[in-house]
């Protein structure tokens, strides 16, 4: 990576994909500093390849190594690639939250010491862009060479699985402002929604404005929706019980009840609906909404 003072002056750079440097080399393998050690050759793995896999695939130890920590001839970790440590470290964020992700405790998980992770990576910094990368790929691409396709359900496969993605992996959106955003899978994901919305009639400033009200909502709406997954998950208790219990200790307090009425005759309206089945009711409902926003405003020219 740029050294800090660089990156001060050039924030831009803060990026892994920017680097230039092959995905399994690091400092150490560049400029080894301890007694015996001598450059690794590059794994051979393309930048972001950690990606082409489900990030739960990456289990157990390498078939080549018992621990994952002996080394080769170059003073390289076996067992270890930049596939699987993203792999893991997406395991691990999901499972334990970006808070207590460390090198550390990644290097535990796989295993090995922290130190070995600096063949692949720099920073934690890296990880987290590799792990975000590697989320992104799970969001479904329409066939973009179909040119009889509707823009319209091209936009809701796109909205509709963003939201999927932000919402099985809570650690993603506080992620998603902080990078670029420039891996590759990120950037087949922006490519496909810039070739959507230039299906839409509606000109550039029109496009770029669309864009920013869908997806601005998709990225609130799935970041609020995976926060109240997690909630509910680390009670305990489902979705519904959580909000059951929420609401009643809001009504047992006389400040805010009458604040809430307004939401009570809202919920008693959903027929019998389960928390989730009215959170996809009303993402669909704003999303078509949004769609019916873009059409007229094409319409107006």
């Amino acid at each position: 990576m740029a050294p800090e003072a660089d990156r001060t002056k050039r924030p831009t750079r803060t990026s892994v994909w920017l680097e230039g440097k092959p995905a399994g080399r690091g400092r150490r393998s560049e400029r080894p500093d301890r007694p015996g050690q001598s450059p690794s050759s590059a794994t051979g793995q393309p930048p972001g390849s950690a990606t082409g896999r489900s990030p739960g695939s990456a289990t157990g130890q390498s078939a080549g190594s018992s621990t994952g920590q002996s080394a080769g001839q170059s003073g390289q970790p076996a067992g270890l690639d930049r596939d699987r440590i993203t792999a893991v470290s997406v395991r691990l964020l999901d499972a334990e939250g970006l808070a207590k992700f460390s090198m550390r405790r990644l290097a535990a998980e796989l295993g090995v010491t922290a130190m070995s992770l600096y063949w692949y990576v720099d920073t934690k910094d890296d990880l987290l862009e590799l792990a975000l990368d590697a989320v992104f790929g799970e969001v479904r691409v329409p066939d973009l060479t179909d040119e009889s396709a509707d823009w319209r359900d091209q936009l809701r496969e796109l909205a509709v699985t963003y939201r999927a993605v932000l919402v099985r992996h809570a650690w993603v959106s506080p992620l998603v402002g902080r990078y670029l955003n420039i891996g590759p899978h990120s950037m087949v994901f922006s490519a496909a929604v810039q070739t959507v919305m230039g299906r839409t009639g509606l000109g550039p400033h029109g496009q770029t404005g669309a864009l920013a009200a869908v997806f601005q909502f998709v990225y609130g709406f799935g970041t609020i929706e995976g926060h109240f997954v997690q909630r509910s998950a680390e009670a305990g208790v489902s979705q519904d019980e959580y909000y059951r219990q929420a609401m009643g200790a809001i009504g047992e307090q006389p400040r805010f009840r009458a604040s809430f009425e307004g939401a009570d005759a809202l919920m008693a309206s959903r027929d019998g609906d389960t928390v989730a089945q009215m959170r996809d009711r009303d993402f669909a409902f704003a999303l078509e909404l949004l769609v019916a926003g873009i059409e007229a405003m094409r319409d107006r020219g």
